[in-house]
């Protein structure tokens, strides 16, 4: 049975979207994709999914991690707050599940922030000698196995001017740039709660972002497992 994956959306003039590479990615590595509109029945969202993929988005405004602007507004993009929100609840509520959940870019942004952890609100004026994390492709070097990912060095593309800038609890760094820019960070003691900075739905054959699409699909076949398991008992 394929599991099935939650792909959230972000809003453009008013308009839910989301890019084909995120469902692509999700239908290669065996899952089936279902897209997640903003609503307000979360609970409802998490019970027809086995895992979910946080997408990227803008930037999320400094007060959710209790800070002020410090750089200035034109370096600003705020992602609506009616999509945090809404995202900051469903995450909750998939991890409180014990369901995977893959986080990219503002979506890895968003699991530090929900956890208490703070961000760089522009790498470029906070972060004296960074790469220009902007466009193009960096190399990272993976610091931690996280589970049997055994090789050290990838490089991967890059399209964010923000980062994680104080870890957030119960979270562990995983991958760095050369410039010290955190670049991945997972869940302790979670199934699989993992966010990568980059895009790996861009670059989907590249090993690492590869093993991060095979693994969100591997734990949530096993949750689909278990739930086609209790919805039998019930209909018996």
């Amino acid at each position: 049975m394929r599991p099935v994956i939650g792909i959230t959306c972000g809003f453009n003039n008013n308009v839910l979207q989301v890019r084909p590479d995120y469902i692509s990615a999700i239908k290669n590595s065996g899952g089936i994709p279902v897209i997640l509109p903003i609503l307000q029945q979360v609970p409802s969202a998490i019970d027809i999914i086995d895992g979910l993929l946080l997408t990227g988005g803008d930037d999320i405004p400094p007060d959710y991690y209790h800070e002020e602007t410090i750089v200035p507004p034109e370096y600003l993009k705020m992602e609506t707050r009616e999509r945090i929100d809404f995202e900051t609840v469903l995450l909750g509520e998939t991890i409180s599940r014990g369901k995977p959940v893959l986080a990219l870019c503002y979506g890895m942004q968003l699991l530090n922030v929900v956890h208490g952890g703070t961000l760089f609100q522009d790498i470029e004026y906070q972060v004296q000698k960074a790469s220009d994390h902007r466009k193009g492709m960096h190399e990272l070097e993976v610091i931690d196995l996280l589970r049997g990912n055994r090789r050290n060095a990838y490089t991967v593309n890059s399209s964010h001017h923000q980062a994680v800038k104080e870890v957030g609890d119960e979270l562990t760094v995983f991958a760095i740039a050369g410039d010290g820019i955190i670049e991945g960070i997972y869940k302790r003691g979670h199934t699989f709660c993992v966010g990568v900075q980059w895009h790996p739905e861009r670059i989907f054959y590249d090993p690492l972002s590869l093993w991060l699409f095979e693994s969100l699909a591997e734990k949530a076949e096993e949750v689909g497992r278990s739930r086609g398991s209790s919805i039998n008992r019930h209909a018996r």
